[in-house]
């Protein structure tokens, strides 16, 4: 893995008064309009399992998401985002074997798929021009014009704790997306973890200056996981999924079009 450029001193050794994870180091280099790929190694005291997390954070003044489809599952991630000069992107939601995209998936303002009611796909990751949200299925308003969205699931944290009832007994690859209380939000990729040990890091960690994460939703992950940043000046930071995926959430400067 290339070595990050540019360290981040505030991040270098710190500890959570509400989890046994310690961050060990986080390293930062910066990407187009603004955005910003946070590379961080953290430590769980108790067991002595070590996690990274890789998310690009981004002002949702200057930026918005994009979900693209792969309906022939012909392209994986690191080709579509350099295909569309996006700034970041990850892998997007779930889908069935025969590749049909499970729950909401607005693509381009146009409905692929609809809402569903389901036990694990409970939030939506949206935007339109009104910026980028994270919400509760519940609370998402199909009478809204919204140019992207993916349905998926579980909630990792809300109101800036972590959920609860969250699995702690599967380890995987996981994809998330997050959102502070202001106009930030980041897409974000983490090494083999439990979903609950992944919403302790998220809910009490300080992964980047002045963002406390508010809300965060769980994408698709296993195999599925991936995540791309385009750097300013070298090649892609990249890390490819295992599998062929259904979609793509992107991070493109808002006004970019298709």
């Amino acid at each position: 893995m290339p070595k990050l450029r540019v360290a981040v001193l505030f991040l270098a050794v710190a500890t959570t008064a509400h989890g046994n994870w310690t961050i060990l180091s986080a390293d930062s280099e910066p990407g187009g309009a603004g955005i910003v790929h946070q590379h961080v190694i953290l430590e769980n005291a108790g067991t002595n399992d070590r996690a990274v997390v890789d998310f690009a954070i981004f002002s949702t003044k200057s930026c918005t998401l994009r979900v693209i489809q792969n309906e022939d599952g012909a392209s994986n991630l690191a080709e579509v985002m350099t295909r569309g000069k996006c700034l970041a992107g990850v892998n997007g939601g779930y889908f069935s074997p025969d590749f049909a995209p499970i729950g909401l998936l607005i693509t381009d303002g146009n409905v692929v798929a609809p809402l569903q009611r389901a036990r694990l796909i409970t939030g939506v990751l949206s935007a339109s021009t009104h910026g980028v949200q994270i919400t509760r299925v519940r609370e998402f308003s199909q009478q809204r014009k919204v140019d992207a969205a993916v349905q998926c699931g579980p909630f990792l944290v809300d109101l800036g704790q972590r959920a609860r009832g969250l699995d702690n007994s599967h380890s995987a690859r996981r994809t998330f997306a997050a959102m502070d209380s202001s106009d930030r939000a980041a897409l974000g990729f983490c090494s083999e973890i439990t979903l609950l040990e992944l919403a302790k890091i998220l809910a009490t960690e300080q992964l980047a200056e002045d963002f406390k994460i508010l809300r965060a939703l769980n994408l698709d992950g296993g195999s599925s996981s991936a995540f791309w940043f385009r750097r300013e000046t070298s090649h892609a930071f990249s890390i490819s999924e295992q599998k062929t995926v259904r979609d793509f959430v992107a991070v493109v400067p808002r006004g970019s079009g298709d």
